[in-house]
């Protein structure tokens, strides 16, 4: 009989393939994997060659993605029949060690709710599409905010003057970022039009995953694009009144941004599976002066990691991602 440490060797390539189906601010997939050969632990990490200084700056989106990644692994684990326990941050002295892997093989105390989300992880889409107006039932809402609790982080669905207050900061983060060169400078280093010196074509936000430009500001979708750099584009009208959900942590330290991301990706997965197209905004999560205002100072969010757009829609396109040999590294 193969040992169970050979069996574990054998599927973590395809456990890191799903893994990094994450979605990641600006598609820079912050994340690396290292394995040693005959054992059972995975560790996750940080890269620090994808951050994002200017948008970005305490790293906590880069957190926030590789929890997402976390996520998926544990979800790719459960679904072959393996529980993935993990230690976050396990070494104070490397800030960039993020995460511990142990896989056990337990095909008879598999998280089936885990398990069950696989599906949804190949088939999850950024949407910068149009939604319809058509309400998400109430039930469907108690299903995301309990996927969020099972990661130990809470979905706020907000209020009438909420959601128009989150939406009001999102016009205003999109102020401050057209009189911003470096952020608009930064945005561009990971965006994919064909221009000549762009990066690689397996990372970044390619030009047909920028969805139409908005004909009126109702809906928060972030447009990529350069002004005036794909003339062709069309224009459409986006949803009076998106629906929006805000994800909140108790802290505010790197292991509740690595919680918050595992958060993320398991309601965007539920989400998914319930038949609805998800977008996220940060925008004015990525402004200091923006994110504290973004909460419901009456509701036990203490800090907002992450908006949700939820709606029903086209599912957006597949973005690129980097093979797994570039993102997982076996000795």
């Amino acid at each position: 009989m193969i040992p169970t440490e050979q069996r574990a060797t054998a599927i973590v390539p395809s456990l890191v393939e799903e893994a990094v189906a994450a979605p990641s601010m600006h598609n820079a997939q912050p994340w690396k994997f290292t394995h040693r050969s005959g054992s059972r632990r995975l560790c996750l990490y940080g890269d620090p060659q994808r951050t994002l200084p200017v948008g970005d700056p305490d790293q906590r989106a880069l957190h926030i993605g590789c929890g997402a990644a976390l996520l998926n692994l544990r979800v790719a684990a459960a679904h072959r029949g393996w529980t993935a326990v993990t230690e976050l941050l396990p070494d104070p002295h490397d800030p960039w060690h993020l995460a511990d892997v142990l896989l056990e093989e337990s095909p008879g105390a598999t998280d089936l709710r885990l398990a069950d989300l696989q599906p949804a992880v190949r088939r999850r889409h950024t949407s910068r599409l149009p939604f319809s107006d058509e309400r998400i039932p109430p039930e469907i809402w108690d299903e995301l905010s309990a996927a969020a609790l099972l990661e130990g982080v809470r979905l706020i669905v907000p209020g009438s003057w909420h959601a128009d207050a989150v939406m009001d900061l999102v016009h205003d983060a999109e102020l401050f970022e057209s009189a911003s060169d470096t952020m608009r400078a930064e945005i561009i280093t990971w965006t994919r039009t064909g221009r000549a010196g762009e990066g690689p074509a397996t990372e970044g936000v390619p030009s047909y995953a920028f969805g139409p430009r908005q004909h009126g500001t109702t809906a928060p979708v972030r447009d990529f694009d350069v002004p005036h750099g794909s003339p062709a584009r069309a224009a459409a009208v986006f949803e009076e009144k998106p629906q929006t959900a805000l994800l909140g942590t108790a802290a505010d330290l790197p292991v509740d941004w690595l919680r918050a991301g595992q958060g993320m990706e398991r309601v965007l997965l539920q989400a998914t599976l319930d038949g609805l197209a998800t977008s996220l905004i940060s925008q004015p999560l990525e402004w200091p002066e923006l994110r504290d205002l973004a909460r419901d100072p009456r509701s036990r969010t203490g800090f907002v990691q992450m908006v949700f757009r939820f709606g029903y829609g086209p599912a957006g396109p597949a973005t690129p991602r980097r093979p797994v040999s570039e993102v997982l590294e076996i000795t």
